[in-house]
């Protein structure tokens, strides 16, 4: 019976996806990176990063993390499990790097506000600059092809539609408003955008480039994002402290959940765990990161991390 016990116990252990895994957060108040064990919540590390890091990217075999500062023109590139910087890339002449991803093949593709472009840095260290020529450049997406590309363009009021591969801009799609947060849905053909003047979310078919729905939010949804199982989308609603939940498929509202129900708290960036049954959201206005169940709505807990903690991801 013990053994059994204890064979079972060992189990559970063994299933809990958190246990292991690492959450980072871009702490842009005070140029740090805090290194937190999701399973416990206990802060590891805070390490130094370049000026206002924010949005963080993960290597393709988890072990490192890319942190880009926002209020310059380099990404570091950590260890995880090390807990040290590895690296600095300098992406000049693009400045104000935000928006980050580390695509499958290794590259990195960084939004620069500053300088209304797109940096697309290589493995073996090659700089690709992609001009947008629209105000604002914030946030990307790129479709599962790696090739296309899509950038909120706030003061804009566009979505500039990029091909990677050949380092050019295709076209500009008229969103209005002040596009901010972006998820790509349905193997990317089609592409939701959230409005920073508007309590809307705006749906657009990308073959086509042309909107094809838009639904109400909470007031108003600063980032969009696409569950990694391909069913949901979720809306931080930065002015209410709630996420708005859809149907990715039929893009049916499913729920409102209340987070903090507060605009002070400061409600930004949002995560999916990978099997997307939690959500985590960057509270910047009191430096915590809220743990969600997404089945039951509920906050499970809020794990602190430095001051205005934003950019999220988490190392397997």
């Amino acid at each position: 019976m013990r053994r059994a016990v204890l064979a079972a116990l060992s189990g559970v252990l063994l299933a809990s996806p958190a246990a292991a895994e690492t959450l980072l957060v871009g702490n842009k108040g005070e140029d740090t990176l805090s290194v937190i064990a999701l399973g416990s919540g206990a802060e590891l590390a805070r390490l130094p990063t370049g000026k206002m890091p924010h949005e963080i990217a993960i290597s393709p075999d988890g072990k490192q993390a890319a942190v880009v500062a926002y209020g310059g023109t380099t990404i570091d590139i950590f260890d995880v499990a090390k807990r040290i910087k590895l690296r600095t890339i300098d992406i000049s002449p693009n400045q104000r790097p935000h928006g980050l991803l580390w695509l499958a093949d290794g590259r990195l593709v960084a939004t620069a506000e500053g300088s209304e472009s797109v940096a697309v840095v290589a493995p073996g260290g090659k700089l690709t600059s992609i001009a947008t020529g629209q105000k604002g450049t914030h946030m990307i997406a790129v479709a599962p092809d790696n090739r296309t590309a899509y950038t909120a363009n706030i003061g804009s009021g566009t979505v500039s539609v990029l091909d990677l591969k050949d380092g050019k801009k295709l076209r500009d799609l008229a969103v209005g408003g002040k596009p901010e947060g972006l998820a790509l849905t349905k193997g990317g053909r089609e592409l939701w955008v959230g409005d920073l003047d508007a309590p809307r979310v705006s749906i657009w078919d990308t073959q086509a480039g042309e909107t094809i729905a838009e639904l109400p939010v909470d007031p108003v949804a600063i980032r969009v994002l696409a569950s990694p199982d391909g069913r949901l989308v979720a809306t931080s609603n930065i002015a209410s402290g709630t996420i708005s939940l859809f149907d990715a498929e039929t893009r049916a509202p499913l729920k409102t959940i209340k987070v903090s129900g507060d605009a002070a708290k400061g409600q930004v960036t949002l995560l999916f765990s990978a099997d997307s049954k939690r959500l985590y959201a960057a509270e910047t206005g009191h430096d915590k990161v809220a743990e969600i169940d997404v089945a039951t709505a509920k906050v499970l807990r809020r794990m602190a991390a430095g001051k205005q903690g934003d950019g999220l991801a988490i190392a397997p």
